[in-house]
């Protein structure tokens, strides 16, 4: 019911009257070839590996490890796409928009001792290979707990799905964060981002300028989604993405044992049955 080539009515609006998700639509076609997507799977597996590298340290390692030969330039165009680049630049994702309507709030977690559930929670983006094409990834986690809460797919980097992960993590949760961290990026920088968490009175907090270290418990997310599932498999499209995704963060999040939680999953402490397993820990050690 879609039209794409309707110019009087744009996607966006036609999906609102339909009542449609525009991030559910099938991917566009992407504007790069089989070798530059090729290129971007060996590129989100460098950085996620050497998060520092820059452009020339990529091409390098891609021509002695992966035998490619290619430019500098291409490189770092291709990392523009994925939305990385080393950290001490800020990666592309965090990077603020222009213009009044974009404000950076400062950091306030610095020397904050976090410890409970729903304190604080963060969000970030990242990209994600799919098969011939791509599309980014947000998940909203809670920061003591390390559960998370809601995720969403994308194929634009738009604050749109970032706000639906924010709602669906509130209906999930039934709780609001007192603090929510972000990165810098013009997601979380945007108007619509601030005025929604502003009309439930939450606190904004962004990382520092090149601070990845700040948001660094999503960071480790990634890692683990990436190379436990989506450096595994491969897939044909967004549906079959997200039906594996969900497995996934399911599986994260009642199976899996968390060390830094002493074993327990994440959601058994973020939502204990009786007292939190954490605390019967510490009693135990006392």
């Amino acid at each position: 019911m879609i039209e794409n080539t309707n110019i009087s009515i744009s996607i966006r609006r036609q999906c609102q009257l339909l009542e449609v998700n525009r991030n559910r639509l099938e991917a566009t076609a992407p504007k790069m070839n089989s070798d530059d997507l090729g290129l971007c799977r060996l590129i989100d597996e460098i950085h996620l590996q050497a998060p520092a590298f820059g452009a020339r340290q990529i091409r390098d390692l891609l021509r002695v490890e992966y035998g490619k030969s290619v430019g500098r330039h291409r490189v770092g165009r291709l990392m523009k796409v994925m939305g990385v680049e080393a950290i001490y630049c800020r990666p592309r994702t965090s990077i603020p928009g222009k213009g009044d309507e974009h404000k950076k709030s400062p950091y306030l977690l610095r020397n904050k001792e976090i410890v409970k559930p729903d304190e604080v929670w963060c969000t970030d983006i990242t990209y994600i290979p799919m098969g011939g094409s791509f599309c980014y990834l947000v998940a909203v986690m809670d920061w003591h707990t390390r559960a998370v809460l809601s995720w969403k797919l994308s194929n634009t980097m738009d604050v749109d799905f970032c706000l639906e992960a924010f709602r669906e993590a509130v209906e999930i949760s039934g709780k609001m964060p007192e603090i929510f961290n972000t990165d810098q990026g013009s997601q979380f920088t945007s108007e619509a981002w601030r005025e929604e968490l502003g009309s439930h009175k939450i606190e904004l907090s962004m990382d520092g300028k090149g601070c990845w270290v700040d948001n660094v418990f999503i960071e480790r997310l990634w890692r683990s989604v990436k190379y436990e599932e989506v450096y595994l498999r491969e897939y044909r499209d967004l549906h079959e993405l997200e039906c594996a995704l969900g497995k996934w963060f399911d599986r994260y999040n009642h199976w899996r044992p968390h060390s830094s939680l002493a074993g327990y999953r994440p959601w058994e402490v973020y939502r204990p049955k009786g007292k939190n397993p954490i605390e019967r820990e510490e009693d135990k050690a006392a």
